[in-house]
């Protein structure tokens, strides 16, 4: 099998380290190869904060929820939807930024996020690194804005943490819903789709139990525990703050 797809296959979370440091040769090769991530336009509307301060990982693990896997990285990178760069470079024309008053702006940034943070990992897990994403960031926008000294027109979308794998916690691949429910052909499933999250709901619930984790939620249950309500409730208003508006208007050219 092709190696790329193999690890892909292969791929898991990784919430335990063993404490060695990422080579800085390393590091470097796994930015530059993310780098060359595709953004809309070619507006390279993301930057990267990389963090190996043992202090600031700590702060950014509180701020996340309290989670130890991200205390015990070595390094964590902050992906940042940065439209900050774009400003700077259209004041050259003398012409204004307005993509981010839309909702078209905020879901542009947001994808180009999701991409960087597929290619960062994918790079980092091709040198035998481990990593989680870490959308929790999100649970104090503002504070990871402050701690990260970010400018008007930024916003931290998501962060990856980053490490030597300790192999003797590992963890085992998580199952994912049944493929025919996953990639449709022509047009939307709907029917697929929910008989393949009822299917997947005991399918996930049986591997937890054949791993002896059997306490941990079904997926209708763990689904339910954030989807049930708005769990980080003050990212609209942080975004508003850092000069992003969801909405849509005719913008004169």
């Amino acid at each position: 099998m092709n190696a790329i797809i193999q690890q892909q296959l292969n791929r898991r979370s990784v919430r335990n380290f063993t404490g060695e440091s990422v080579s800085n040769e390393d590091l470097e090769q796994i930015l530059l190869a993310a780098q060359q991530a595709p953004t809309s336009i070619n507006g390279q509307q993301i930057s990267l904060v990389v963090i190996r301060d043992k202090a600031t990982i700590a702060k950014i693990a509180e701020l996340a929820g309290g989670q130890p896997q991200v205390a015990g990285a070595d390094v964590f990178i902050t992906v940042v939807m940065d439209y900050h760069r774009a400003a700077t470079a259209m004041a050259k024309v003398e012409q204004d930024l307005a993509i981010n008053q839309s909702a078209e702006g905020i879901l542009v940034g947001a994808v180009d996020a999701g991409i960087m943070l597929n290619a960062l990992q994918t790079a980092a897990e091709s040198l035998g690194y481990g990593t989680t994403a870490i959308g929790g960031i999100r649970a104090n926008p503002q504070a990871m804005i402050e701690l990260l000294g970010l400018p008007a027109n930024t916003f931290p979308v998501v962060g990856t943490t980053l490490g030597v794998p300790d192999n003797s916690a590992a963890s085992a691949v998580k199952p994912r819903v049944a493929l025919s429910s996953f990639a449709m052909n022509e047009r939307y499933d709907a029917q697929a789709v929910a008989q393949g999250a009822l299917q997947y709901d005991a399918d996930l619930r049986q591997w937890w139990d054949a791993n002896g984790l059997t306490d941990m939620p079904s997926y209708a249950a763990s689904t339910g525990q954030y989807y049930s309500y708005i769990y980080f409730p003050t990212v609209a208003q942080t975004l508003e703050q850092q000069g992003f508006k969801f909405q849509d208007a005719l913008v004169s050219a």
